[in-house]
């Protein structure tokens, strides 16, 4: 990879270019500045601040409870470590569901006090309104159809979703009009690859997959899964790259023993 491709920042135009090239698109999550600064620098394309923080960072079950200042305060971390990256903020459940005004307010919210690049909303036709009125302040949003984790106690499982004809026809159907509307690309959650691919052929808009195959446009894992920090959570879309919990485990222990064996602090690390 030359230096140029590496430094280049990301911006919403770029990102239908390399669509259009068909050069795939990477994207993980970050939630604080160590791990985005990393995650930056390593060339990564779109860096995600997650509602998933509510999952890997306060230890919630589902992403329900998180708040909008919560999203605030880890998209201003994440921000202040890029360089090159496109960070896309969640507007998390309540901040935009069933009111367009709110919706708006809140993703005003977001840019004017996180300094991210764009914000991403869970849905289809039942948010295109509030979509709609956040596009027309200038903000780029991007969409998240498939498996909603905000939806899921309407759901009741994190199961595949639209394996079924009429909800595959309504997320096809429901990518089309994010894309009509100004969405300027769309997160597509453990759906069938068939499917996934069908919409990634069938809008200009990138399409980025989770769960959803390699017949999208690019990918997104969280970063915290995918390094191994976390290990009760196992899908089959999921590669491990890294065993840092084991890691960092080691090295805690370690710690511990050198601290209680006073082999730590030695005479080379004391003043």
């Amino acid at each position: 990879m030359s230096t140029e491709t590496v430094t280049k920042v990301v911006t919403t135009h770029r990102l239908a270019e390399m669509k259009a090239r068909g050069e795939k698109i990477s994207m993980l999550t970050a939630y604080d500045y160590t791990m985005a600064g990393i995650i930056d620098a390593a060339g990564i394309d779109m860096i995600l601040v997650g509602d998933s923080a509510a999952n890997v960072m306060a230890g919630y079950q589902t992403t329900v409870p998180f708040t909008l200042d919560e999203m605030i305060y880890h998209g201003k971390c994440v921000v202040r470590a890029v360089n090159r990256a496109l960070v896309v903020v969640d507007m998390p459940f309540g901040s935009y569901q069933g009111d367009s005004k709110e919706a708006l307010h809140s993703a005003i919210r977001i840019m004017k006090e996180t300094g991210a690049n764009a914000v991403k909303i869970e849905g289809g036709e039942e948010v295109i309104e509030g979509i709609e009125r956040i596009l027309t302040a200038g903000i780029p949003v991007m969409g998240h159809l498939g498996l909603t984790p905000q939806s899921i106690n309407k759901f009741g499982t994190f199961s595949v979703r639209a394996k079924e004809e009429t909800e595959a026809e309504k997320l096809y159907n429901d990518a089309l009009l994010l894309e009509k509307v100004g969405c300027f690309g769309i997160v597509l959650e453990k759906i069938p690859a068939i499917l996934a691919e069908k919409v990634a052929k069938a809008v200009k808009i990138p399409v980025i997959g989770i769960g959803a195959g390699n017949g999208v446009d690019g990918q997104v894992l969280v970063s915290y899964d995918m390094l191994g920090l976390t290990q009760g959570f196992s899908p089959k879309f999921l590669r491990r790259y890294a065993n840092l919990q084991e890691i960092v485990s080691n090295a805690v222990g370690q710690y511990n023993k050198d601290v209680k064996s006073l082999d730590f602090p030695n005479d080379s690390e004391q003043y």
